[in-house]
């Protein structure tokens, strides 16, 4: 039997988030208490599962935003009901094939073939001489099951879930009254970074330089070691009315013993002049918080500080604004997002910011061996032989 649309369609969507991911099955499923097997029939459309919750806690460790997890729970829905019109199909009231039909009471011999006897129309209709028989006891037994299965499908019906808090069914959702967008290759100072890589120094390339930071980690699989820095610029769509931006919340998704891996450090101490005012972000916390940090300025004779400013910040098109925002761990290979809340001409919300639909990641590099690019002899060397120690 072909597979139904509506299953085809929540596999894509689940086979989407864990390829955006990039994680094993194996690593996914543990992640979510289900076996590596049993993640694989969810992405293949082999098994739909029973409970949305299971596919929306993939939704939230692959980064998926309130509209992906909206669109994958209607999906879900309908694919939900393809699975129970195939898993209860309707039965037939023919009995089973291995039920032998009793056999008929034997009856009287009936008489040669000859003239039907004249009816006589003054006697009263005769009785019949024996009461008609029962239907056979497996075509009863057909019409009971028939009518049991009926009054569960009418009872248990469908599981009753609360609709999202969100935009009502067949309307479309109103856009936000502004703009945003994410950078997360960033380097103090334009020149100080630090990646784990799983590789040897012989087979990672020279550091490159910050613009190019995003390509040199893509090819190489880096993850952020020790700090992310996360830029977030923001615009509104109206030069008169405001955005108001409320608070900025750090929910960390996934916390596993950091890499194992070589830590290797994009600059061999530099500095930048002018360190913008952020917000730091404690990762090993419990609950971490974004809290506000002067900024430095020592481009001049001397240093100045840039004072922090706290929520709320306003934006419009005319006046838009960049948030930095400086995630630190030491213990812990975390996975994280953010939410900015906010609120406009009467109406508010909150977005997720993500590192392009994924959580940023960072790990701690305590312990792992550090190299530092040496231009002259053009290789990795260690942080001993280049006379360093941080």
């Amino acid at each position: 039997m072909p597979k139904e649309a509506a299953v085809e369609e929540f596999a894509g969507l689940v086979h989407a988030l864990k390829a955006r991911d990039g994680r094993s099955y194996e690593a996914l499923g543990r992640r979510l208490s289900v076996s590596a097997s049993t993640l694989h029939r969810y992405c293949s459309g082999a098994t739909v599962p029973e409970e949305f919750a299971v596919v929306d806690r993939l939704a939230l460790l692959c980064g998926a935003d309130e509209e992906e997890r909206r669109a994958l729970e209607a999906a879900w829905t309908e694919a939900d009901r393809a699975r129970r019109r195939t898993a209860s199909p309707v039965p037939s009231p023919t009995p089973a094939p291995a039920a032998p039909e009793p056999e008929p009471d034997p009856e009287p011999a009936a008489p040669e073939p000859g003239p039907d006897p004249a009816p006589d129309p003054a006697a009263p209709e005769a009785p019949p001489a024996r009461p008609r028989r029962a239907a056979p006891a497996p075509l009863v037994a057909a019409a009971v099951a028939l009518v049991v299965l009926a009054l569960a499908a009418a009872l248990l019906g469908h599981p009753t879930r609360t609709a999202p808090a969100s935009t009502p069914p067949g309307r479309t959702a109103a856009p936000l009254p502004f703009t945003w967008t994410v950078g997360s290759q960033l380097w103090q100072g334009g020149c100080g970074h630090t990646y784990l890589v799983d590789q040897a120094p012989r087979a990672v390339a020279p550091p490159p330089v910050a613009a190019d930071s995003g390509a040199w980690a893509g090819t190489h699989g880096a993850v952020h070691g020790g700090e992310a820095l996360v830029r977030i610029t923001l615009q509104g769509r109206s030069p008169s009315d405001a955005v108001v931006l409320q608070a900025l919340h750090v929910r960390v998704v996934d916390r596993a013993a950091p890499l194992p891996w070589n830590a290797y450090r994009m600059d061999n101490g530099c500095g930048g002049a002018v360190t913008p005012r952020h917000f730091a972000v404690d990762l090993d916390r419990p609950r971490p918080l974004a809290r506000p940090v002067d900024g430095l300025d020592a481009s001049g004779a001397e240093v100045r500080t840039i004072p922090a400013v706290s929520f709320p910040y306003k934006v419009t098109s005319s006046d838009p604004e960049e948030l930095f925002v400086s995630a630190r761990t030491a213990g812990c290979d975390c996975r994280w997002y953010l939410e900015l809340e906010w609120s406009a001409g009467g109406r508010s919300g909150t977005v997720r910011i993500t590192d392009g639909g994924k959580p940023f990641r960072t790990s701690g590099t305590r312990g792992r061996p550090a190299y530092v690019y040496d231009s002259v002899e053009g290789r990795w060397i260690t942080d001993a032989e280049s006379g360093q120690t941080g």
